[in-house]
């Protein structure tokens, strides 16, 4: 990991670090004394800015409950739990192996050791009402945390749950019920203080995930580990997923990085339009344009755009533009209106 991170440091240096974030499988069941001295060599490496963000992504599980104290010693200030659920029927359905009494005390655990926390569910799940979600959704806001994801379950094709509709083992909500659980959503997270800054993220104010953001908002991005990917000075690369071919890669090579490939103007234009139109913030054109040297028209559809925002799909600011809540359920077969053919074949 270190000579990983060292390498990552010489394509991508120079500034500091906003945020770190431990993510991927299961992190939070690493030693806490890794977590500190990664922390440390990140920080000789780039140096970390005032205020600095690092989460560290974690199973709602009793064995990795027991080390929060430890990591937030060695520098951890913000958890981030799969909760998923708040009952077990749907915890096993969803395949998970924590319950809801095993995940909910974990959550408290968290609360108590770092500055910041936020937690997963999954909605629009198959037979699911509006009263159920209404009720379950309820009780997450009720614990307090600043920042909750939710996401909506979709059936990805090669998975457990493909197969299971393929065997007619459950009908997955249909998209009428799942754009009305959407809108009960948005409401009762509005409501509670914690709106929609990203399609299925919701946040009080300044408590965003600041590592998400960099994403979304197309910003240098380092990658160390396996599977890592990482955006910097246009470079993209993407280390070994496995981890025996990463410790190969690293011995022989001194990193992980199994593919790297200089992105052209025009897809890191079209990259950060797919970002950022994610956001409720939406995207500046005009700052887009300067970055890239493309011109604005370059960027976006202008019919496509006032088309959908006359019918209250898009909106527009000057040179922001973005995806209303109307818009957002369809976000995307809009971003393929709005983004150029020329920038997504890019």
């Amino acid at each position: 990991m270190l000579a990983d991170m060292r390498h990552e440091a010489k394509i991508a240096g120079g500034e500091p670090l906003d945020s770190v974030f431990f993510g991927g499988g299961t992190p939070s069941l690493m030693p806490p004394a890794l977590v500190e001295r990664l922390l440390v060599e990140a920080e000789r490496l780039w140096g970390l800015a005032d205020g600095i963000e690092i989460t560290l992504e974690g199973n709602p599980s009793s064995v990795e409950a027991a080390n929060y104290a430890q990591l937030a010693s060695a520098g951890i200030n913000r958890a981030s739990l799969g909760l998923q659920a708040l009952d077990n029927e749907t915890l096993r359905f969803l395949g998970r192996l924590h319950d809801a009494g095993e995940g909910l005390a974990a959550l408290e655990i968290a609360q108590r050791h770092f500055e910041r926390v936020s937690f997963d569910l999954i909605y629009a799940r198959p037979g699911q009402t509006i009263a159920q979600w209404q009720a379950e959704l309820s009780r997450a806001l009720s614990f307090g945390t600043g920042h909750l994801s939710l996401y909506q379950l979709t059936i990805e094709p090669g998975t457990r749950f493909a197969t299971m509709v393929r065997r007619r083992q459950f009908e997955p909500l249909e998209d009428d019920a799942a754009a009305d659980l959407f809108g009960v959503t948005q409401e009762m997270t509005a409501a509670a203080g914690l709106p929609r800054y990203e399609v299925s993220n919701h946040a009080r104010k300044g408590e965003e995930s600041r590592h998400n953001m960099a994403y979304w908002r197309y910003h240098d991005t380092a990658g160390v580990g396996p599977g890592a990917h990482a955006r910097a000075v246009g470079l993209a690369t993407v280390r070994h997923k496995k981890p025996e071919n990463w410790l190969e890669a690293v011995a022989r090579d001194n990193h992980g990085i199994a593919e790297q490939r200089l992105l052209g103007l025009r897809e890191q234009a079209s990259e950060a339009l797919l970002m950022g139109l994610r956001l409720t913030e939406g995207i500046d054109l005009g700052a887009l344009s300067s970055r890239f040297g493309l011109p604005v028209a370059a960027l976006c559809e202008s019919a496509k755009l006032d088309f959908y925002t006359a019918r209250g799909m898009c909106w527009k600011n000057g040179t922001r533009v973005g995806v209303t809540d109307t818009g957002i359920p369809l976000l995307d077969g809009l971003l393929a209106e709005l983004v150029p053919a020329g920038l997504l074949a890019a």
